[in-house]
Formats: structure tokens, C-alpha cells, sequence
């Protein structure tokens, strides 16, 4: 007589389904003595290195009794979202005396609808409960599952029966073929001792990192502190407990050819890293960040993780207007001034002497500042891409409400058959009441030359002429200036 096993779920016609748990026997016969199950219990080491595109490495160190010859190992409590191909397997107390003859990855998972297909041409009991007299009576029928398509097609006695609900099914015992969770199965042949600590590494999706910044700058916009974070998210279908944590900045596709290495190297890098929230090195073309203590990642959580933090960090505050190409006249008000949006940026450098100097993954920068009763605003964010050290970073955080930017042509002639002469004029309104300089680009066509100018200039591109040119609180500043062009 066969165990039985009761299963509570819901059939999509049947109703619920239940297995009843497996009950002693007699007749059964003991697992073959060579086949080992291995779960989180034997996990010894786990790490992850993370890299922002939907992937990560993962390595599991378990300490297992493997008994000598061959055998099966089942090895669960994987990520879901594994990919088979990159899987690799090994003994580290004796990696030349276990071999792996034979892999599988079993990922049909035990669920009420899958349970229904695996029994078509078997019997089940089907459990129907009705009121009689006031009491709930149960009746059962065993029938045979001949399809299940878009529904059950039963025979029940010498009919065939379809569109018969029952609010339980019972299964005499569960498919070796289903699993109760993502499992690894090696054919494994051991010829070494029975005590191994081994390892599984292998790639898996739905795990993914970015970075998140802010930065909260001090009323008088001269320094502010700024703060890193690593953002995790992890969609895998497993949580990853006590787990060290690293992270590759990079082109994923160019990292792929490192991740060989990157097993490889795993033991040294444990070695590097330090006390500080997160320690970064150079990795190949890429930047490596290590988390310096141990930390778990639950599957659907987000979870963020201090990267760096600076202090009293130098900044710039910019205003910037820049030129357009087509901006000589105003088509709609012929002889009226052109307004142009005046851009606001922070700017900062990514330097060990104002107190960063960490290579910055890309990310988004938050920016905040006190108002004047000391609350913290929110003032606009912006996007970076990776940021090496030693690098100078602009975030722009809006428009200026309060400072005003108009231009025009103010002449136009004609000096030969391909040489012409322009005037412009600028005309910048503060209505701040502390004094600010306003960046001003002017792109410029053709070989040019500056024939006058109200305001220095410098030429910072074949086609460009930039302008420092500052404006006194609640005051007015014109630039002009006259370039001779030849196309």
C-alpha cells in the first residue's frame, strides 16, 4: 500500500486540493544510502556580487557528508531565477577526488494545477461536503483522470464525467517530477573522504543595484555633504542570509568575460575589504565595491546600503544661459527681445581633499537645503554616469525663478560676398538680492573673430564664446558683442 499525501490548494474546477501527509509503511523501501539532500542548514559561506543590469554571481559554500562512489545530490534552496548554463560546482577540501558526471535543474514546481496534469490517466479521490439534517457529510468517489485541457474530463464507473466540481481531490502519494522549490541535481562521484566543504556559483537574474545620492547643501551654497547609497533589489525567489555583498560598476557586456575570473578571485577580495561602509577597487576596466560586515537580502525586498559619505564638500553654484543657434530674431514679435531660460547647477569635485574621492556609480542625485527656518527642501535632482575620482560633477536642479535672461540682434551687415558682421545684446535682470555671475554660451558659426565685446570672453569651443558675466543683487548687467563671420 502506497503513502498518502494530503495537499490544501485550490483546483481551477476541482475546487481545493489536499494531500495528506505521508504516513509510516511497511513495504517502503529506504532511500538509496548514496543520495543526499543539502539545504540552508549546511550553508556555511554566501556571496553575492551584484551588477547593475538585472544579474549577479552567486556563491554557496555548504559542509556536506558525501559517502564514497556515486550518487545524487540535491541542492536546494537555490535562486529561482538561475540560469543552468553557468552553474559550477566543486569540492574545496578535495577538489581532484569529486567530479560531477551529470547535472539537472529541476524547476517544475509543485503547484494544485500542475499536481492535476501529473495524475491524467491515474486515480484520485474526488471529496464532496453537504448539509444533512444540520451536520456536514462527506462523500467520496474515486475516478480516474482522463485529460485535463481547458478542464477535467473524468470516469467515474463506466461513465465519462466532465463539469463535476468537488471542494477537495486526494492524491495517493506526490510526483517524484514536481518539487517544492528550484533545486540543482548532481550525479556527483566521490573518491575522496566523506567530509566536504563544497561550492556552488552560478549566475542568476532578477537581482539588480543602483545608485542613490544626496546632496544637502548649506545655506550660503559654498559646501555640503553628500551621501551614497546602494539601492538592492531583489526579485530572485530566494532570500540570501548573512550574505557578503560586493558590487561591479560597468559595462555588463565586457564584464561577462571577467566572471571566470571573478570566482576565482572571490577569496581575495573577502581579504580586502574594509571597516568603511563600502570599500571599492579597481576591477579590470570596472570598479568592485565590497560591503565591509555581512547582511541579508530577503526576495521581494529593496534594501539600501550606505556606500559613501562626505562632508563639508566645496560647491559652486552656476547660473548658466545657453545660446541657441536660430535665436537672431523673434518670429512671433518682430523687434521684441528672446527670452532664454537661465539653468541652475551645483557643481562639486570628486576629490579625497573635499572629502570624497570614491569612484561614483552612475545614479540619481538628490538635492536639499535649509530654508530659513532651518527645514530641509527639496531643490531638484539629476542623473550622473559613472564618476571617476578626481572628476568635477554638474547637477542640475531647475530654473531660475528670480534671474531673467533676454536677448537680440541688434545689427546685421554685410562686409564682403561671404563675410558678415553680428551684434548681440544680453540683457540679465537679478531680482535676488545677493549678487550671482552669470555663465553665458554663445554658439558662433564659420571662422569667426570678436570685433568688440562689453564682457571678456573666452573661445571654449571652435563654434562657441563663452561669458563671465556678473549681475549685482536686484540690478541689471548687458552683455554685447560684435564677431565677424566668414562662411
Amino acid at each position: 500500500m502506497s503513502a498518502r499525501i494530503w495537499l490544501s490548494a485550490l483546483a481551477l474546477v476541482a475546487g481545493a486540493v489536499f494531500i495528506r501527509p505521508a504516513e509510516p509503511s511497511v513495504s517502503a523501501q529506504p532511500a538509496e544510502p548514496r543520495d543526499l539532500t543539502t539545504t540552508l542548514d549546511d550553508q556555511t559561506e554566501l556571496a553575492i556580487t551584484v551588477y547593475n543590469s538585472d544579474i549577479a554571481l552567486i556563491r554557496d559554500v555548504r559542509q556536506l557528508n558525501l559517502a564514497r562512489g556515486t550518487g545524487n545530490l540535491h541542492f536546494m534552496d537555490i535562486a529561482a531565477t538561475v540560469n543552468p548554463a553557468t552553474v559550477h560546482f566543486r569540492s574545496l577540501t578535495e577538489p581532484s577526488r569529486v567530479s560531477v558526471l551529470e547535472q539537472n535543474y529541476e524547476y517544475d514546481l509543485l503547484e494544485p494545477e500542475k499536481l492535476l496534469r501529473k495524475y491524467v490517466g491515474r486515480d484520485v479521490t474526488l471529496v464532496r461536503t453537504r448539509q444533512d439534517g444540520g451536520s456536514t457529510v462527506q462523500e467520496e468517489v474515486t475516478a480516474r483522470l482522463l485529460s485535463y485541457n481547458n478542464a477535467p474530463v473524468w470516469r467515474i464507473g463506466d461513465e465519462i464525467v466532465t463539469g463535476m466540481s468537488a471542494d477537495h481531490i486526494r492524491f495517493p502519494e506526490l510526483p517524484e517530477t514536481l518539487f517544492s522549490r528550484p533545486t540543482l541535481i548532481w550525479t556527483v562521484e566521490n573518491a575522496g573522504a566523506a567530509k566536504h566543504r563544497v561550492e556552488a556559483s552560478y549566475l542568476a537574474g532578477k537581482l539588480a543595484w543602483n545608485a542613490d545620492y544626496v546632496l544637502t547643501v548649506g545655506r550660503d551654497d559654498r559646501r555640503a555633504d553628500v551621501d551614497g547609497w546602494v539601492t538592492l533589489t531583489n526579485n530572485s525567489g530566494t532570500a540570501f542570509r548573512n550574505a557578503k555583498l560586493q558590487l561591479v560598476a560597468g559595462d555588463l557586456n565586457r564584464v561577462r568575460q571577467m566572471l571566470g575570473k571573478m570566482v576565482a578571485n572571490e577569496t581575495m577580495d573577502a581579504a580586502r575589504a574594509a571597516s568603511a561602509p563600502m570599500a571599492q577597487e579597481s576591477f579590470s576596466d570596472y570598479h568592485l565595491y565590497t560591503l565591509g560586515r555581512k547582511t541579508t537580502i530577503n526576495n521581494n525586498q529593496t534594501k539600501q546600503v550606505s556606500m559613501l559619505n562626505g562632508t563639508g564638500v566645496p560647491v559652486q553654484k552656476r547660473y548658466v544661459v545657453e545660446g541657441q543657434e536660430f535665436y537672431y530674431r523673434n518670429a512671433s514679435h518682430p523687434g521684441a527681445p528672446i527670452k532664454d531660460v537661465v539653468q541652475v547647477f551645483y557643481q562639486f569635485k570628486n576629490e579625497e581633499a573635499g572629502g570624497l574621492g570614491m569612484p561614483m556609480p552612475s545614479g540619481t542625485v538628490r538635492v536639499y537645503q535649509e530654508d530659513s527656518k532651518g527645514a530641509v527642501q527639496f531643490v531638484g535632482e539629476d542623473r550622473i554616469g559613472h564618476t571617476p575620482k578626481d572628476e568635477v560633477l554638474n547637477l542640475k536642479i531647475g530654473n531660475a525663478f528670480d534671474v531673467v535672461a533676454e536677448r537680440k540682434q541688434i545689427d546685421f551687415e554685410k562686409i564682403a560676398s561671404n563675410v558678415y558682421e553680428v551684434e548681440y545684446e544680453i540683457t540679465l535682470r537679478n531680482h535676488k538680492a545677493a549678487p550671482i555671475t552669470v555663465e553665458v554660451n554663445e554658439p558662433v558659426g564659420g571662422t569667426w573673430r570678436m570685433i568688440r565685446t562689453s564682457h571678456a570672453h573666452t573661445k571654449t569651443a571652435a563654434w562657441a564664446a563663452q561669458f563671465q558675466v556678473p549681475v549685482s543683487g536686484d540690478g541689471e548687467t548687458v552683455l554685447r558683442y560684435r564677431v565677424r563671420v566668414t562662411y
